[in-house]
Protein backbone atom coordinates (compact mmCIF):
# COMPACT_ATOMS: atom_id res chain seq x y z
CA UNK A 1 0.00 0.00 0.00
CA UNK A 2 1.27 3.47 -0.87
CA UNK A 3 1.58 6.41 1.51
CA UNK A 4 -1.73 8.04 2.50
CA UNK A 5 -3.14 10.66 0.16
CA UNK A 6 -4.47 14.07 1.13
CA UNK A 7 -7.71 12.99 -0.58
CA UNK A 8 -9.84 10.44 1.25
CA UNK A 9 -10.39 6.92 0.10
CA UNK A 10 -14.04 6.17 -0.66
CA UNK A 11 -15.86 2.96 0.23
CA UNK A 12 -19.29 2.62 -1.36
CA UNK A 13 -20.99 -0.25 0.50
CA UNK A 14 -24.38 -1.22 -0.86
CA UNK A 15 -26.97 -3.93 -0.36
CA UNK A 16 -30.06 -5.25 -2.12
CA UNK A 17 -33.60 -4.47 -1.05
CA UNK A 18 -32.93 -3.34 2.54
CA UNK A 19 -34.88 -0.08 2.66
CA UNK A 20 -34.37 1.40 6.11
CA UNK A 21 -35.03 -1.80 8.04
CA UNK A 22 -31.84 -1.72 10.06
CA UNK A 23 -31.17 -0.92 13.70
CA UNK A 24 -30.04 2.73 13.35
CA UNK A 25 -33.48 3.63 11.96
CA UNK A 26 -35.20 2.30 15.06
CA UNK A 27 -36.31 -1.10 13.78
CA UNK A 28 -35.97 -4.27 15.82
CA UNK A 29 -33.44 -5.68 13.38
CA UNK A 30 -30.08 -6.16 15.13
CA UNK A 31 -27.35 -4.68 12.95
CA UNK A 32 -24.66 -3.66 15.46
CA UNK A 33 -22.02 -2.84 12.86
CA UNK A 34 -24.30 -0.47 10.99
CA UNK A 35 -25.31 1.00 14.34
CA UNK A 36 -21.66 1.67 15.16
CA UNK A 37 -21.19 3.30 11.76
CA UNK A 38 -24.15 5.59 12.48
CA UNK A 39 -22.91 6.32 16.02
CA UNK A 40 -19.61 7.51 14.56
CA UNK A 41 -20.90 9.11 11.37
CA UNK A 42 -23.95 10.84 9.90
CA UNK A 43 -27.31 9.19 9.33
CA UNK A 44 -29.74 10.64 6.79
CA UNK A 45 -33.18 9.91 8.16
CA UNK A 46 -35.07 10.77 4.97
CA UNK A 47 -32.93 9.55 2.09
CA UNK A 48 -34.59 8.37 -1.12
CA UNK A 49 -33.54 6.51 -4.25
CA UNK A 50 -34.37 7.86 -7.69
CA UNK A 51 -35.97 4.57 -8.78
CA UNK A 52 -37.25 1.63 -6.70
CA UNK A 53 -35.65 -0.99 -8.96
CA UNK A 54 -32.28 -2.70 -8.60
CA UNK A 55 -30.54 -1.43 -11.73
CA UNK A 56 -32.31 1.93 -11.95
CA UNK A 57 -31.44 3.09 -8.45
CA UNK A 58 -27.77 2.11 -8.75
CA UNK A 59 -27.48 3.68 -12.18
CA UNK A 60 -28.97 6.94 -10.88
CA UNK A 61 -26.59 7.05 -7.92
CA UNK A 62 -23.52 6.27 -10.03
CA UNK A 63 -24.31 8.66 -12.90
CA UNK A 64 -26.01 11.39 -10.86
CA UNK A 65 -28.92 11.35 -13.32
CA UNK A 66 -32.50 10.14 -13.38
CA UNK A 67 -33.09 6.84 -15.16
CA UNK A 68 -34.86 8.32 -18.18
CA UNK A 69 -31.74 10.45 -18.69
CA UNK A 70 -29.06 7.78 -18.12
CA UNK A 71 -30.90 5.05 -20.04
CA UNK A 72 -31.44 2.51 -17.25
CA UNK A 73 -35.24 2.38 -17.37
CA UNK A 74 -35.22 -1.38 -16.83
CA UNK A 75 -33.01 -4.15 -15.44
CA UNK A 76 -29.46 -4.67 -16.66
CA UNK A 77 -29.61 -8.47 -16.53
CA UNK A 78 -32.69 -8.29 -18.76
CA UNK A 79 -31.03 -6.18 -21.45
CA UNK A 80 -30.90 -2.52 -20.38
CA UNK A 81 -27.68 -0.49 -20.48
CA UNK A 82 -26.51 2.99 -19.61
CA UNK A 83 -26.51 5.43 -22.51
CA UNK A 84 -22.88 6.26 -21.72
CA UNK A 85 -20.76 4.26 -19.27
CA UNK A 86 -18.25 7.11 -19.47
CA UNK A 87 -20.61 9.10 -17.22
CA UNK A 88 -20.12 6.63 -14.37
CA UNK A 89 -18.60 8.08 -11.21
CA UNK A 90 -15.38 6.09 -11.55
CA UNK A 91 -14.25 8.08 -14.59
CA UNK A 92 -13.79 11.53 -13.01
CA UNK A 93 -12.29 9.83 -9.95
CA UNK A 94 -9.79 7.95 -12.13
CA UNK A 95 -8.78 11.19 -13.82
CA UNK A 96 -8.13 12.63 -10.36
CA UNK A 97 -5.76 9.77 -9.52
CA UNK A 98 -8.10 7.35 -7.75
CA UNK A 99 -7.59 3.62 -8.08
CA UNK A 100 -11.08 2.19 -8.73
CA UNK A 101 -12.05 -1.31 -7.60
CA UNK A 102 -15.28 -3.31 -7.93
CA UNK A 103 -15.99 -6.13 -5.50
CA UNK A 104 -19.29 -8.01 -5.59
CA UNK A 105 -22.67 -6.86 -6.85
CA UNK A 106 -22.94 -4.02 -9.39
CA UNK A 107 -26.16 -4.69 -11.41
CA UNK A 108 -25.78 -1.96 -14.04
CA UNK A 109 -24.22 -4.11 -16.76
CA UNK A 110 -24.20 -7.75 -17.79
CA UNK A 111 -20.46 -7.33 -18.26
CA UNK A 112 -18.80 -5.38 -15.41
CA UNK A 113 -15.76 -4.88 -17.60
CA UNK A 114 -17.53 -2.17 -19.62
CA UNK A 115 -18.05 0.11 -16.61
CA UNK A 116 -14.46 1.32 -16.39
CA UNK A 117 -13.07 0.08 -13.06
CA UNK A 118 -9.32 -0.42 -12.86
CA UNK A 119 -9.88 -3.72 -11.09
CA UNK A 120 -12.89 -6.03 -11.14
CA UNK A 121 -12.94 -8.90 -8.66
CA UNK A 122 -15.09 -11.69 -10.06
CA UNK A 123 -16.59 -14.00 -7.47
CA UNK A 124 -18.69 -17.17 -7.55
CA UNK A 125 -21.29 -15.46 -5.37
CA UNK A 126 -22.03 -11.95 -4.16
CA UNK A 127 -23.06 -13.07 -0.69
CA UNK A 128 -21.29 -11.38 2.21
CA UNK A 129 -19.26 -14.47 3.09
CA UNK A 130 -17.32 -14.16 -0.17
CA UNK A 131 -17.54 -10.42 -0.86
CA UNK A 132 -16.15 -9.19 2.47
CA UNK A 133 -12.92 -11.26 2.38
CA UNK A 134 -12.30 -10.26 -1.24
CA UNK A 135 -12.82 -6.60 -0.34
CA UNK A 136 -10.37 -6.90 2.56
CA UNK A 137 -7.77 -8.45 0.29
CA UNK A 138 -8.24 -5.70 -2.29
CA UNK A 139 -8.00 -3.05 0.42
CA UNK A 140 -4.71 -4.44 1.73
CA UNK A 141 -3.11 -4.01 -1.67
CA UNK A 142 -4.82 -0.87 -2.91
CA UNK A 143 -2.98 2.23 -3.98
CA UNK A 144 -4.29 5.34 -2.24
CA UNK A 145 -6.47 7.15 -2.89
CA UNK A 146 -8.93 4.46 -3.92
CA UNK A 147 -12.63 4.18 -4.66
CA UNK A 148 -14.03 0.75 -3.88
CA UNK A 149 -17.56 -0.43 -4.61
CA UNK A 150 -18.51 -3.31 -2.29
CA UNK A 151 -21.84 -4.85 -3.30
CA UNK A 152 -23.61 -7.44 -1.16
CA UNK A 153 -26.40 -9.65 -2.54
CA UNK A 154 -28.12 -9.58 0.83
CA UNK A 155 -31.00 -8.81 1.47
CA UNK A 156 -32.40 -9.84 -1.91
CA UNK A 157 -34.77 -12.78 -2.02
CA UNK A 158 -34.42 -15.68 -1.56
CA UNK A 159 -33.81 -14.84 2.06
CA UNK A 160 -31.82 -17.05 4.38
CA UNK A 161 -33.85 -19.42 6.55
CA UNK A 162 -34.93 -17.84 9.85
CA UNK A 163 -32.29 -18.59 12.45
CA UNK A 164 -34.20 -17.57 15.54
CA UNK A 165 -37.38 -19.03 17.04
CA UNK A 166 -38.01 -15.69 18.69
CA UNK A 167 -37.79 -13.86 15.35
CA UNK A 168 -40.19 -16.32 13.75
CA UNK A 169 -42.74 -15.81 16.53
CA UNK A 170 -42.45 -12.08 17.15
CA UNK A 171 -40.99 -10.25 14.13
CA UNK A 172 -43.20 -7.30 13.23
CA UNK A 173 -43.88 -6.85 9.50
CA UNK A 174 -43.99 -3.39 7.89
CA UNK A 175 -46.94 -1.28 9.03
CA UNK A 176 -48.78 -1.52 5.72
CA UNK A 177 -48.88 -5.33 5.85
CA UNK A 178 -51.00 -7.62 8.04
CA UNK A 179 -49.44 -9.03 11.21
CA UNK A 180 -49.88 -12.82 11.14
CA UNK A 181 -47.90 -16.06 11.11
CA UNK A 182 -47.10 -15.77 7.40
CA UNK A 183 -45.76 -12.23 7.45
CA UNK A 184 -43.89 -12.71 10.73
CA UNK A 185 -42.11 -15.76 9.34
CA UNK A 186 -41.27 -13.85 6.14
CA UNK A 187 -39.89 -10.96 8.16
CA UNK A 188 -37.85 -13.36 10.29
CA UNK A 189 -36.23 -14.65 7.10
CA UNK A 190 -35.41 -11.08 6.08
CA UNK A 191 -33.80 -10.52 9.48
CA UNK A 192 -31.61 -13.60 9.00
CA UNK A 193 -30.37 -12.12 5.72
CA UNK A 194 -29.78 -8.68 7.19
CA UNK A 195 -27.68 -10.25 9.95
CA UNK A 196 -25.46 -11.73 7.24
CA UNK A 197 -25.28 -8.31 5.57
CA UNK A 198 -24.30 -6.64 8.84
CA UNK A 199 -21.54 -9.20 9.42
CA UNK A 200 -20.12 -8.38 5.99
CA UNK A 201 -20.26 -4.66 6.73
CA UNK A 202 -18.58 -5.30 10.08
CA UNK A 203 -15.76 -7.26 8.49
CA UNK A 204 -15.06 -4.41 6.08
CA UNK A 205 -15.17 -1.76 8.80
CA UNK A 206 -12.87 -3.81 11.01
CA UNK A 207 -10.46 -4.25 8.13
CA UNK A 208 -10.38 -0.48 7.65
CA UNK A 209 -9.58 -0.01 11.32
CA UNK A 210 -6.91 -2.71 11.47
CA UNK A 211 -5.17 -1.37 8.36
CA UNK A 212 -5.04 2.19 9.67
CA UNK A 213 -7.24 3.47 6.83
CA UNK A 214 -10.33 4.41 8.81
CA UNK A 215 -9.45 8.05 9.49
CA UNK A 216 -8.81 8.79 5.81
CA UNK A 217 -11.71 6.86 4.31
CA UNK A 218 -15.22 8.10 3.62
CA UNK A 219 -17.63 5.19 4.08
CA UNK A 220 -21.02 5.30 2.35
CA UNK A 221 -23.49 2.61 3.43
CA UNK A 222 -26.75 2.48 1.51
CA UNK A 223 -29.10 0.18 -0.39
CA UNK A 224 -30.85 0.29 -3.74
CA UNK A 225 -34.49 0.62 -2.60
CA UNK A 226 -37.14 -0.75 -0.27
CA UNK A 227 -37.85 -4.26 0.98
CA UNK A 228 -38.77 -7.07 -1.40
CA UNK A 229 -42.28 -7.15 0.02
CA UNK A 230 -45.61 -6.07 -1.48
CA UNK A 231 -46.23 -2.30 -1.38
CA UNK A 232 -42.50 -1.59 -1.19
CA UNK A 233 -39.89 -2.52 -3.83
CA UNK A 234 -40.95 -1.49 -7.36
CA UNK A 235 -43.44 1.07 -6.03
CA UNK A 236 -43.14 4.83 -5.62
CA UNK A 237 -44.52 4.69 -2.09
CA UNK A 238 -42.03 5.62 0.63
CA UNK A 239 -41.70 1.91 1.37
CA UNK A 240 -40.22 1.56 -2.11
CA UNK A 241 -38.07 4.68 -2.45
CA UNK A 242 -36.99 5.20 1.16
CA UNK A 243 -33.41 3.99 1.73
CA UNK A 244 -30.84 3.88 4.47
CA UNK A 245 -27.92 6.25 4.00
CA UNK A 246 -25.11 6.37 6.54
CA UNK A 247 -21.83 8.16 5.85
CA UNK A 248 -18.72 8.34 8.03
CA UNK A 249 -15.39 9.99 7.46
CA UNK A 250 -13.61 13.18 6.39
CA UNK A 251 -15.61 16.25 5.44
CA UNK A 252 -17.80 16.45 8.53
CA UNK A 253 -19.50 13.06 8.33
CA UNK A 254 -18.88 12.25 11.96
CA UNK A 255 -20.16 12.74 15.49
CA UNK A 256 -23.30 10.60 15.36
CA UNK A 257 -25.31 13.29 13.57
CA UNK A 258 -28.84 12.70 12.30
CA UNK A 259 -30.09 14.71 9.30
CA UNK A 260 -33.87 14.93 8.92
CA UNK A 261 -33.99 16.90 5.67
CA UNK A 262 -34.90 15.10 2.44
CA UNK A 263 -31.95 13.96 0.35
CA UNK A 264 -31.70 11.73 -2.69
CA UNK A 265 -29.05 9.30 -3.86
CA UNK A 266 -28.51 11.68 -6.79
CA UNK A 267 -26.77 13.91 -4.24
CA UNK A 268 -23.96 11.41 -3.62
CA UNK A 269 -22.10 11.93 -6.93
CA UNK A 270 -21.70 15.73 -6.54
CA UNK A 271 -20.78 15.22 -2.87
CA UNK A 272 -17.96 12.86 -3.78
CA UNK A 273 -16.75 15.23 -6.48
CA UNK A 274 -16.47 17.99 -3.89
CA UNK A 275 -14.69 15.81 -1.35
CA UNK A 276 -12.27 14.43 -3.95
CA UNK A 277 -11.54 17.85 -5.43
CA UNK A 278 -13.09 16.94 -8.79
CA UNK A 279 -15.02 19.36 -10.99
CA UNK A 280 -18.59 18.01 -11.12
CA UNK A 281 -19.79 17.10 -14.63
CA UNK A 282 -22.49 19.31 -16.07
CA UNK A 283 -24.98 16.47 -16.42
CA UNK A 284 -25.45 15.94 -12.68
CA UNK A 285 -29.00 16.38 -11.37
CA UNK A 286 -28.39 16.26 -7.62
CA UNK A 287 -26.79 18.62 -5.13
CA UNK A 288 -23.76 18.21 -2.88
CA UNK A 289 -24.63 17.20 0.67
CA UNK A 290 -21.81 19.32 2.08
CA UNK A 291 -23.82 22.50 2.87
CA UNK A 292 -26.32 20.34 4.74
CA UNK A 293 -23.68 18.39 6.64
CA UNK A 294 -21.76 21.54 7.57
CA UNK A 295 -24.93 23.22 8.84
CA UNK A 296 -24.85 25.94 6.17
CA UNK A 297 -28.43 25.17 5.10
CA UNK A 298 -31.43 23.51 6.69
CA UNK A 299 -32.61 21.78 3.52
CA UNK A 300 -31.32 20.92 0.05
CA UNK A 301 -34.61 20.11 -1.66
CA UNK A 302 -38.16 21.41 -1.59
CA UNK A 303 -39.12 18.32 -3.56
CA UNK A 304 -37.61 15.07 -4.77
CA UNK A 305 -38.60 12.94 -7.75
CA UNK A 306 -38.67 9.22 -8.44
CA UNK A 307 -39.68 7.00 -11.32
CA UNK A 308 -40.22 3.47 -12.54
CA UNK A 309 -40.69 2.39 -16.14
CA UNK A 310 -39.84 -1.31 -16.30
CA UNK A 311 -39.10 -3.75 -13.54
CA UNK A 312 -40.02 -7.30 -14.55
CA UNK A 313 -42.88 -5.82 -16.60
CA UNK A 314 -43.86 -2.42 -17.97
CA UNK A 315 -45.50 -0.21 -15.33
CA UNK A 316 -44.55 3.43 -16.04
CA UNK A 317 -45.02 5.81 -13.12
CA UNK A 318 -43.54 9.10 -11.93
CA UNK A 319 -43.72 10.74 -8.50
CA UNK A 320 -42.92 13.96 -6.72
CA UNK A 321 -42.52 14.14 -2.95
CA UNK A 322 -42.40 17.18 -0.68
CA UNK A 323 -42.09 17.22 3.11
CA UNK A 324 -45.84 16.68 3.41
CA UNK A 325 -47.24 15.42 0.12
CA UNK A 326 -46.67 12.60 -2.35
CA UNK A 327 -48.14 12.63 -5.87
CA UNK A 328 -47.89 9.59 -8.15
CA UNK A 329 -49.02 9.37 -11.77
CA UNK A 330 -49.39 6.18 -13.84
CA UNK A 331 -48.94 6.26 -17.62
CA UNK A 332 -50.03 2.84 -18.86
CA UNK A 333 -53.80 3.17 -18.56
CA UNK A 334 -53.84 0.18 -16.23
CA UNK A 335 -56.01 0.28 -13.11
CA UNK A 336 -54.70 -2.81 -11.28
CA UNK A 337 -51.35 -3.74 -9.72
CA UNK A 338 -48.74 -5.37 -11.94
CA UNK A 339 -48.12 -8.46 -9.83
CA UNK A 340 -45.14 -9.59 -11.92
CA UNK A 341 -43.26 -6.58 -10.53
CA UNK A 342 -43.62 -7.89 -6.97
CA UNK A 343 -41.05 -10.47 -5.90
CA UNK A 344 -42.61 -13.82 -5.10
CA UNK A 345 -43.06 -14.57 -1.42
CA UNK A 346 -45.44 -16.09 1.08
CA UNK A 347 -46.58 -12.55 1.94
CA UNK A 348 -47.40 -11.86 -1.71
CA UNK A 349 -49.32 -15.13 -1.98
CA UNK A 350 -51.34 -14.17 1.09
CA UNK A 351 -52.37 -10.82 -0.40
CA UNK A 352 -53.08 -12.19 -3.88
CA UNK A 353 -55.31 -14.92 -2.43
CA UNK A 354 -57.21 -12.18 -0.57
CA UNK A 355 -57.89 -10.32 -3.84
CA UNK A 356 -55.12 -7.69 -3.81
CA UNK A 357 -54.46 -8.15 -7.54
CA UNK A 358 -58.04 -7.08 -8.34
CA UNK A 359 -57.99 -3.86 -6.31
CA UNK A 360 -58.24 -0.67 -8.33
CA UNK A 361 -55.20 1.61 -8.57
CA UNK A 362 -55.74 5.25 -9.47
CA UNK A 363 -54.13 6.91 -12.47
CA UNK A 364 -53.28 9.71 -10.05
CA UNK A 365 -52.59 9.25 -6.35
CA UNK A 366 -52.14 11.89 -3.67
CA UNK A 367 -51.07 11.14 -0.10
CA UNK A 368 -50.74 13.30 3.00
CA UNK A 369 -47.49 12.00 4.46
CA UNK A 370 -48.02 13.75 7.78
CA UNK A 371 -51.47 12.34 8.58
CA UNK A 372 -51.12 9.17 6.50
CA UNK A 373 -47.45 8.11 6.58
CA UNK A 374 -48.19 4.59 5.30
CA UNK A 375 -49.89 6.05 2.19
CA UNK A 376 -53.14 4.11 2.37
CA UNK A 377 -55.70 6.90 1.81
CA UNK A 378 -55.59 8.30 -1.72
CA UNK A 379 -56.82 11.92 -1.72
CA UNK A 380 -56.59 12.54 -5.48
CA UNK A 381 -60.36 12.33 -5.90
CA UNK A 382 -61.23 14.46 -2.87
CA UNK A 383 -62.27 18.01 -3.92
CA UNK A 384 -61.02 19.36 -0.58
CA UNK A 385 -57.47 18.71 -1.82
CA UNK A 386 -57.84 19.97 -5.39
CA UNK A 387 -55.40 22.85 -4.86
CA UNK A 388 -52.75 20.53 -3.47
CA UNK A 389 -53.33 18.15 -6.36
CA UNK A 390 -52.94 20.93 -8.92
CA UNK A 391 -49.73 22.11 -7.27
CA UNK A 392 -48.21 18.63 -7.23
CA UNK A 393 -49.30 17.98 -10.81
CA UNK A 394 -47.58 21.18 -11.84
CA UNK A 395 -44.36 20.22 -10.03
CA UNK A 396 -44.25 16.84 -11.76
CA UNK A 397 -45.08 18.30 -15.18
CA UNK A 398 -42.33 20.91 -14.83
CA UNK A 399 -39.77 18.26 -13.86
CA UNK A 400 -40.69 15.99 -16.74
CA UNK A 401 -40.39 18.93 -19.11
CA UNK A 402 -37.09 20.10 -17.63
CA UNK A 403 -35.54 16.62 -17.78
CA UNK A 404 -37.03 15.78 -21.19
CA UNK A 405 -38.81 12.69 -19.92
CA UNK A 406 -39.93 10.67 -22.96
CA UNK A 407 -42.98 9.31 -21.09
CA UNK A 408 -44.68 12.63 -21.95
CA UNK A 409 -45.00 11.48 -25.56
CA UNK A 410 -46.28 7.96 -25.08
CA UNK A 411 -45.10 4.45 -24.18
CA UNK A 412 -41.37 3.82 -23.79
CA UNK A 413 -40.30 0.76 -25.78
CA UNK A 414 -37.92 -1.81 -24.30
CA UNK A 415 -34.50 -2.05 -25.96
CA UNK A 416 -33.94 -4.65 -28.70
CA UNK A 417 -32.88 -8.00 -27.28
CA UNK A 418 -34.33 -7.34 -23.82
CA UNK A 419 -36.59 -9.69 -21.87
CA UNK A 420 -39.78 -8.66 -20.10
CA UNK A 421 -42.82 -10.11 -18.41
CA UNK A 422 -46.36 -9.49 -19.55
CA UNK A 423 -48.08 -7.07 -17.11
CA UNK A 424 -50.92 -9.59 -16.73
CA UNK A 425 -48.60 -12.30 -15.43
CA UNK A 426 -48.58 -12.96 -11.71
CA UNK A 427 -44.91 -13.82 -11.16
CA UNK A 428 -41.61 -12.53 -12.54
CA UNK A 429 -40.60 -16.19 -12.90
CA UNK A 430 -43.29 -16.88 -15.51
CA UNK A 431 -42.07 -17.21 -19.13
CA UNK A 432 -40.47 -14.05 -20.50
CA UNK A 433 -41.12 -12.26 -23.75
CA UNK A 434 -38.02 -11.56 -25.81
CA UNK A 435 -37.91 -8.26 -27.69
CA UNK A 436 -36.57 -8.78 -31.23
CA UNK A 437 -32.99 -7.60 -31.65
Amino acid sequence: MSAPSDRPNILYIHSHDSGRYVQPYGYSVPTPNMQLLADQGTLFRRAFCAAPTCSGSRAALLTGQHCHNNGMTGLAHRGWELNDYGQHLVHPLKKAGYRTILVGEQHISKDPGVIGYDEVRRLDSNLAGLVAPSALDAMSNAQEPFFMSIGFFETHRDFAAPNSVRDTLYSLPPQNLPDNLVTRHDMAAFKASVRSLDQGVGAVLNGLHMSGLADNTLVICTTDHGLAFPKAKATLLDGGIGVMLIMRGPGGFNGGKVVDSMVTQLDIYPTLCEIAGVDPPGFLQGKSLMPLVKGETAALHDEIFAEITYHAAYEPQRAVRTDRWKYIRRFDGRDKPVLANVDDSATKDLLVEAGWGDRKVGEEQLYDLLLDPVEEKDLAGDPDFSEVLDDMRGRLDAWMEETDDPIRFGPIAPPPGSEINDPDQTSPDEPLMSVPA
